[in-house]
């Protein structure tokens, strides 16, 4: 099986090999700290082998209930916030085509999300786009009450219900949610909705291999199955027992941080395929989430180049040297288009005549690494055969895997996210929602 791959090369100049070395036991004792389930945060591991746990009958069950979405909707919402569509959207926006929005026919419905955001106008355009339009919903939430799903569930729900009747909303509603108890699980209860359930030892942002990401997926059209393939794979490749060096998740968390420790305080993730914009927003959650505490983490950011190398191009070149680079790379496009002839050659680019873009596209991306190392950014570098379910299966538990073993090394729980929390205490006290009229008082007396 091809498989994605780590290349540290272009770090040597700033992270010595007896610095490396002196990670090795720490990144090693992290790994073992996950699989023995002592460490912090060690009641949210069900993440670790869920690739090797998912049984025939749960992916034969998702398969059938993707299917009944997509022979009977014109267009799915997926309604969930941070973890509960981001991976999903990273998995279906990487595999689609990038203007398949637009086609007249569709072979699947088109996945939208909602859920995410509490703005006015997108969730007027939302519930107009879908006037007069087949659709069903997928409602993802542990709770039932997080306030941004929650809303839009409330509205989706009712539109739903009044486009297509009460009994047949029933049939293209799909929760996903807690195994006993919530908002969500009591409505879907008493609807009669078909459940999934989100497993409590499975936090939002490692959750996309469970029905949360696996679901929407599979009603986009693509296979889970390979999918789960390639994590599972990748399962095997990052075990405690693999030797350090051919570890590419212990490798990965040790290199990051030791450069961390030397000054290199924020993680820029690159692509140069735009198709991969939101796997980088994935990325970005999963690593602010997980890492930043306690006054600690590497702060993740992430661009699209070529796209960015004409903006930020110039402070990643230039500005301060506090940062270091992942550049994921795709190996193989899907598609060829060759750079055609011009005779009279206005523009210049005859010199490029008969080439593949995606040489160009390499060419950029490996001047890029050289001038950025050249200016002091460290790069590392992941390389993906191609954007296919069974390459972006592996990253997804590279990441998973390397983001705990790292905030192990770090000190810190990398499983929790108290401080998520604080703005949504500051919020109800504001909407004076009921059980928080103390706190209104006090926010008020500080406006």
């Amino acid at each position: 099986m091809k498989t994605i791959k780590l290349n540290i090369d272009k770090t040597s100049n700033f992270v010595s090999k007896d610095v490396l070395d002196s990670y090795e036991k720490r990144a090693n004792d992290a790994n073992s700290l996950l699989h023995e389930g002592i460490g912090l945060g060690n009641d949210f591991l069900g993440w670790l082998h869920l690739p090797s746990s998912i049984s025939e009958a749960e992916i034969e069950e998702l398969e059938a209930t993707a299917k009944t979405l997509r022979d009977n909707c014109e267009v799915v919402v997926v309604i969930g916030i941070g973890g509960s569509y981001l991976g999903a959207k990273a998995v279906i926006d990487a595999l689609s085509c990038s203007f398949d929005a637009m086609q007249a026919t569709r072979k699947n419905p088109l996945i939208v999300y909602a859920g995410h955001n509490i703005c006015e106008d997108y969730l007027f355009e939302l519930q107009s786009f879908l006037k007069n339009k087949k659709f069903g919903i997928i409602s993802i939430s542990k709770s039932g009450t997080t306030t941004e799903p929650a809303l839009a569930f409330r509205l989706l729900r009712e539109q739903l219900e009044a486009q297509q009747g009460k009994a047949s909303a029933q049939q293209l509603i799909v929760a996903v949610t807690d195994k006993a108890r919530g908002a969500l699980r009591t409505l879907a209860t008493q609807e009669g909705y078909k459940t999934f359930v989100i497993e409590d030892s499975v936090g939002g942002r490692y959750s996309v291999l469970t029905p949360v990401g696996l679901l929407p997926i599979a009603v986009a059209g693509f296979s889970i199955r390979d999918l789960i393939a390639g994590a599972m794979h990748f399962e095997n490749l990052c075990g405690p027992e693999i030797p350090f060096d051919q570890n590419p998740a212990a490798l990965y968390a040790a290199v990051r941080n030791a450069l961390y420790q030397s000054g290199k305080k924020t993680e820029i993730l690159v692509n140069f395929h735009p198709k991969l914009h939101y796997f980088n927003e994935w990325w970005k959650q999963l690593y602010g989430e997980s890492e930043g505490k306690e006054n600690k983490g590497i702060f993740p950011a992430a661009v699209d180049f070529t796209t960015d190398l004409h903006s930020m191009g110039q402070w990643i070149q230039q500005g301060e040297r506090t940062i270091f680079e992942t550049v994921v790379s795709v190996q193989q496009s899907n598609h060829e288009v060759r750079v055609p002839s011009d005779e009279a050659n206005l523009d210049g680019l005859n010199y490029l005549a008969g080439k593949r873009v995606d040489e160009v596209n390499k060419m950029a991306e490996l001047g890029t690494m050289i001038a950025h190392v050249d200016g002091g950014v460290p790069n590392l570098k992941l390389e993906l055969p191609e954007l296919k379910e069974l390459y972006l299966g592996q990253m997804i538990y590279f990441f998973e895997k390397a983001c705990g073993i790292s905030g192990y090394i770090l000190g810190i729980n990398p499983f929790d996210q108290p401080g998520v929390e604080d703005y949504k205490k500051n919020m109800f006290a504001l909407l004076e929602k009921p059980g928080y009229e103390e706190a209104t008082k006090a926010i008020k007396a500080k406006l």
